[in-house]
């Protein structure tokens, strides 16, 4: 049996026996996250895909496509982008059932991975697929140890603890309105995610989600662009589109209990910030800086030419 095989057992073994969840370890976590809006850029400045390179910082990066209906044409895709930007260990870790999962080989996949990318599909098979099995707990554990999990579209909705599955996205949201939420891989917390958000007209729908428990932070990310998490304490925004953060701390009424669910949704005292590129949040205080957007394409080498079709070119 080859050695890799065999940690990959013992890992297996030792995971099945003491699985990794969110919440186990009380400790801060050190690592980031990477939560994308969908559509990220593959050909011109590929600001998101570089700052998930840089994260890579020479190891492994490993490419998930669980969550894919056409999971080798997806790989291709990414293993030509990130092979462009430099990442030299580069490996797709192809899963289809639970049991493909729990596997030595899966495992011994991501044993010294820096850095990990759930692609976009179907977040309910994402989760469905990988919750509370060896693989699960191994991206935990690389989250707490201080290694980047990123994900795109499907990939971001199941960072939170809870994630939102579907529901009417244009309409004003009605009390009876559809909004399937599920559990998500809890890495990202006290939040919700939604993505695709302006392009598919979806804040009614994150606004219906935030008045149902106002302690969640709605949190829509546009194509194209992405937070990095750091840790619990705050994140940045990387990407061409906007951020819009709904902050139901101080809502003073909602109607959402209200037994006539033809209603209209009513929420009195919710915050929205809309942010872009360079500016951060702060989670614990709740609050928004502006920051410059070329510090971020400076930081992650996006060449002038690239800047220009982001708005975010300096000035001479």
């Amino acid at each position: 049996m080859p050695r890799t095989t065999v940690k990959g057992s013992r890992k297996v073994t030792q995971l099945k026996r003491r699985p990794v969840r969110s919440g186990t370890d009380q400790r801060r976590p050190k690592g980031r996250l990477l939560i994308i809006g969908g559509h990220d850029d593959k050909v011109d400045g590929k600001v998101i895909l570089r700052a998930l390179a840089r994260a890579a910082d020479g190891g492994k990066l490993v490419v998930v496509t669980v969550a894919s209906e056409q999971p080798e044409a997806m790989w291709e895709q990414y293993e030509s982008t990130f092979r462009s930007l430099g990442v030299r260990h580069l490996y797709q870790l192809r899963i289809e059932t639970r049991a493909d999962a729990e596997t030595p080989r899966a495992v011994a996949i991501l044993q010294a991975a820096t850095a990990v990318f759930f692609t976009g599909g179907d977040q309910l098979r994402l989760t469905a697929t990988i919750g509370d099995t060896p693989v699960f707990s191994r991206c935990h554990e690389i989250y707490a140890a201080g290694g980047m999990i990123a994900g795109t579209s499907a990939g971001a909705a199941v960072m939170s603890e809870t994630m939102l599955v579907r529901g009417i996205g244009e309409a004003t949201h009605r009390l009876g309105a559809e909004l399937q939420m599920a559990p998500g891989l809890g890495l990202a917390r006290d939040m919700v995610v939604d993505q695709h958000f302006s392009e598919r007209g979806r804040l009614p729908r994150l606004l219906g989600a935030v008045a149902q428990n106002p302690r969640m932070l709605g949190i829509g990310i546009d194509e194209n662009t992405a937070i990095e998490v750091d840790s619990v304490k705050k994140f940045r925004v990387i990407g061409t589109g906007g951020v819009y953060v709904l902050d139901g701390s101080d809502v003073a009424d909602t109607n959402v209990a209200d037994e006539e669910r033809d209603r209209t949704l009513s929420i009195i005292g919710v915050r929205l910030h809309v942010l872009s590129q360079g500016d951060e949040f702060d989670l614990m205080t709740r609050t928004a800086r502006i920051g410059p957007a070329e510090d971020i394409d400076d930081e992650f080498g996006v060449p002038e030419e690239d800047r220009k079709k982001n708005g975010s070119s300096k000035q001479q």
